[in-house]
């Protein structure tokens, strides 16, 4: 057995043992998950040592390679964990770190690897969503401050976030690119507003956000004024390994395998349905086979430094595609009760019995919310052009 092996036997056994029984049938059902679960999750990985395993040694963490942090991302989304929520631990902490001062790292670090500070991110815009160099919101240094105007969009959990890391535009005489800069916004500053979207799915996960004379002292600007297109794309590479959530994937192929189960020993439906369902299930689990194979090979490769050009992009658009494949098949598996989903279902507590109605419902918001994939993280048309332009010049 590799070490590898043996950590991911590790993290299975752990997720296992400390998961919280509450926060395991949440995510076993479908229904949606508070703060306060994500928070006490982390807390809980923060006491082993895992919440920041990919974190260099000198900053508290383990100096995980590559290869390990895919471990850990695949056996706990298989497992049922929650994800970590990456604005904070593989967002702004590892950018605070690289580029930031000493009086930055002393105030935003310790409440990061606690998981009591909560961030979100503000990059996209009306109008700049996967074309960041388009963002129009300005921060117009007025002495000790900025003076932001503008609105952000698609900021996901901005309701849950103490502080924002945002883009703003500081320069428009020259190259887009060259007039961004990386500012550190608290949520509670006046002129600021969210106002919440509700998704396809009927769920608040994400919002607007409206800034409007917003005063940020300059001692929250990272890097040098005119720095934030580096800034975020160092952040934005950090995001390469889990791009693909291959590990809940796998959970999710091995629900769809337990109701095609059902489906099998039911004396109602038809051979030639089974047959049929049964096709596609294996289809969709032959491009996670390859999509996982896929994604190892890219690991490794960076591990002994190839560089990632395209790699996240081909990722994100596979990762995306199989799991609003996966979805599909749910629905189909589900029957007649997939044709009606109640948000409210998402909400009702763990007291409130599951029923097949209920499963159904949870299901198609997995189809419902696996839309937004298409946009979240660089829309996959944006994507297959940074593809095309990379192999085809």
């Amino acid at each position: 057995m590799t070490s590898i092996d043996s950590f991911r036997e590790d993290v299975s056994r752990f997720v296992h043992d400390r998961l919280p029984g509450d926060i395991a049938a949440k995510v076993a059902t479908g229904r949606e998950l508070e703060k306060d679960d994500y928070v006490r999750w982390q807390k809980i990985l923060g006491e082993r040592g895992w919440l920041i395993g990919e974190w260099p040694k000198e900053w508290g963490g383990g100096g995980w390679e590559p290869e390990r942090q895919l471990a850990f991302l695949q056996e706990t989304g298989r497992a049922g964990a929650p994800m970590v929520i990456p604005y904070g631990v593989k967002m702004v902490g590892p950018v605070i770190q690289t580029f930031g001062t000493e009086d930055q790292k002393r105030r935003h670090i310790p409440g990061i690897l606690s998981s009591d500070v909560w961030w979100c991110q503000g990059y996209s815009e009306p109008g700049a969503g996967s074309d960041l160099a388009s963002l129009r919101t300005s921060a117009v240094r007025e002495g000790d401050h900025y003076r932001v105007n503008g609105s952000k969009l698609w900021t996901t959990q901005a309701h849950w976030a103490d502080w924002m890391h945002c883009l703003v535009r500081t320069d428009s005489s020259g190259k887009p690119q060259q007039g961004i800069s990386f500012l550190l916004i608290d949520m509670k500053t006046p002129g600021l507003t969210i106002r919440p979207i509700l998704t396809l799915d009927g769920q608040h996960h994400t919002n607007e956000t409206f800034f409007d004379n917003v005063m940020v002292p300059v001692e929250n600007l990272v890097g040098t004024e005119g720095r934030g297109w580096e800034i975020a794309k160092f952040l934005l590479g950090n995001e390469r390994i889990s791009i693909a959530e291959t590990g809940a994937k796998l959970r999710l192929l091995g629900t769809l395998q337990q109701m095609f189960e059902r489906v099998r020993a039911s004396d109602t439906e038809p051979g030639f349905l089974k047959a049929r369902l049964q096709a596609k299930l294996l289809d969709v689990e032959m491009q996670l086979s390859t999509l996982v194979a896929l994604e190892t090979y890219f690991v490794r490769a960076w591990a002994q430094g190839r560089p990632s050009g395209v790699d996240g992009s081909i990722l994100k658009i596979r990762g995306t595609e199989i799991l609003q494949a996966m979805t599909e098949v749910a629905l189909d598996l589900e029957g007649p009760y997939a044709a009606v989903h109640d948000p409210a279902d998402l909400h009702d507590g763990l007291q409130v019995p599951e029923t097949a109605a209920r499963q159904a419902s949870a299901m198609a918001h997995e189809y419902l919310y696996g839309r937004c994939w298409s946009i979240f993280g660089g829309a996959n048309e944006v994507q297959r052009n940074i593809i095309a332009k990379a192999v085809l010049g």
